[in-house]
């Protein structure tokens, strides 16, 4: 699935980055098809986000990638009609223009890199800057002509049409044509404390593209030096106070320092809405809360929606164990809702 929103926050940051994709795969391989990753310069180096499966193909992908990279640069210092390709790889076209080369690397994974997977994979690498940036909608069905006829055709127009008639979507790799959805509107999650658990959820979840995180507590100090990219994070003396800001539909992590900071966020988001609350603590601190918030008016209905405990308790006190069990929990609940509906 393509998303939009990091490709954007990549170009902002680095002007120009190739994504790597798998459009299509035959028999076993490491990542299905749609898994992405982008590559960027960096000072002297290359980085990059995302994986399609780790290993020798990733690297020989990024690789590629560089070289488009760096030739796009040589180019913008030395204009030529047609830049030179790396070696085993195809100029391609990307769109009417063609004016953003693109490159394709089909690999039979055993014979070229020694993978045991025993597949095939087809990778599509394109140059995203703000221009083709611009080309890519923020919803639906992303098509376009990689190589071959100028013709679209049957199965892209038909799963073009499908997108918008029922949204229902999937990557096609079809004649030289690549067709991907766009990743929709990620599920806001507001998660409150920053302390050795809250650093472990926001750890964990930052790189999955379900999520748009706001982090928030007391003070910056109360934060690490970096914060994971994507992540917008917030302090007030009362963190409370900013409850009013958070998105109706916005699911909640409370594990504050401060059991009455706890509660207060309790008492404000059911009074509020949510699309759901989970609350760090035992079943002790659950059943007291549970009391209190009646004590505040809230029906026994209403204080029912709060999660307490969050995680898998199986898995340990650990925070890295709170945080693998917390994101379990949100993912499969993701994939409980209906396609194309966001968590409410």
């Amino acid at each position: 699935m393509l998303d939009r929103t990091a490709l954007a926050r990549a170009v902002a940051r680095h002007g120009a980055v190739v994504r790597v994709v798998i459009a299509a795969h035959r028999g076993s391989s490491p990542r299905e098809a749609g898994a992405a990753m982008l590559v960027w310069a960096e000072g002297v180096g290359f980085e990059l986000e995302g994986t399609i499966g780790g290993g020798a193909l990733e690297w020989l992908s990024a690789e590629r990638a560089r070289a488009l990279l760096e030739d796009r640069a040589e180019s913008a210092r030395k204009p030529r009609s047609h830049p030179p390709t790396p070696r085993g790889l195809r100029t391609l076209e990307t769109g009417e223009a063609g004016a953003v080369p693109a490159l394709v690397q089909r690999l039979p994974l055993g014979p070229a890199l020694g993978q045991c997977c025993g597949g095939a994979v087809t990778l599509v690498h394109e140059v995203i800057d703000t221009a083709t940036l611009a080309a890519i909608p923020r919803q639906g069905l992303h098509a376009r002509r990689i190589e071959g006829a100028s013709a679209m055709p049957l199965p892209i127009a038909r799963a073009l049409r499908t997108a918008r008639g029922q949204g229902i979507m999937a990557t096609i790799w079809k004649a030289g044509w690549l067709a991907e959805p766009v990743a929709p509107p990620a599920r806001p999650l507001w998660v409150w404390g920053a302390g050795h658990v809250g650093r472990a959820i926001v750890a964990t979840l930052a790189p999955l593209p379900d999520f748009a995180l706001t982090w928030l507590d007391t003070a910056p100090g109360r934060f690490p030096e970096t914060i994971p990219t994507g992540v917008t994070n917030r302090h007030a003396t009362n963190p409370a106070d900013l409850v009013a800001e958070a998105p109706r539909h916005a699911e909640h992590l409370i594990l504050t320092y401060s059991h009455a900071l706890d509660l207060e966020l309790c008492h404000r988001l059911l009074g509020q809405g949510f699309a759901h609350l989970g609350l760090i603590g035992s079943a002790s601190k659950a059943a007291r809360f549970r009391s209190r918030l009646r004590a505040l008016g809230h029906p026994d209905a209403h204080i029912a929606r709060i999660t307490c405990p969050i995680g898998d308790p199986s898995l340990g006190k650990h925070p890295q164990a709170i945080a693998l069990g917390v994101g379990a929990a949100l993912l499969k609940r993701s994939h409980a809702l209906p396609h194309g509906k966001t968590a409410g």
